[in-house]
């Protein structure tokens, strides 16, 4: 390595043999505060949860990309504390998730409360489960707005008029 950067001087024109300060961090493996700032800017994590209501989110940068063939990748732990793993997505500081279990428990939870741990670890309560109840399904929400915008748009109020059987669009199988 110093032989390249010694190499690097003189085709650059620096005679002095003294190194410097770029090329002792380059040699050391820092990071300049500027690539460090974009790369932090540029990480994303995912999410991943099992049916005793476990989850962690998990940098993307600790996943090795793997070919056709791989033997895939350990995203969590499994143990008895944590069953089995029920979801693994991406998600955004801004998002929210939503957890139901086989006993029709629901809840939402903002995903900037949820930890972020290492790429094996069992991760964190999310949502407590009673001994007998699992976590079924988990969904992400990623546009979260307005509880008023988001009312309107779910009961079909804004730019409805003119249509349904009150203005006379009744279906033909309506009599």
């Amino acid at each position: 390595r110093t032989l390249y950067l010694k190499q690097k001087r003189l085709i650059e024109g620096v005679t002095d043999d003294a190194p410097s300060d770029e090329d002792e961090a380059a040699a050391s493996g820092q990071l300049d505060t500027e690539r460090y700032a974009n790369l932090s800017a540029a990480e994303e994590y995912l999410l991943t949860l099992s049916v005793n209501g476990y989850g962690k989110r998990s940098s993307l940068y600790e996943y090795r990309v793997s070919g056709r063939g791989g033997k895939g990748i350990a995203a969590m732990t499994v143990s008895a504390r944590n069953g089995d793993v029920v979801g693994s997505f991406p998600v955004e500081e801004s998002d929210q998730i939503m957890l139901v279990t086989d006993a029709g428990k629901l809840i939402r939870v903002p995903v900037d409360g949820i930890r972020v741990a290492g790429r094996s670890t069992q991760g964190v309560t999310v949502f407590s489960t009673a001994d007998d109840e699992r976590v079924v399904s988990v969904e992400r929400i990623s546009d979260v707005g307005d509880d008023d915008d988001a009312e309107d748009d779910a009961d079909g109020v804004e730019g409805d008029e003119g249509s349904g059987p009150e203005a006379g669009n009744e279906s033909p199988d309506a009599e």
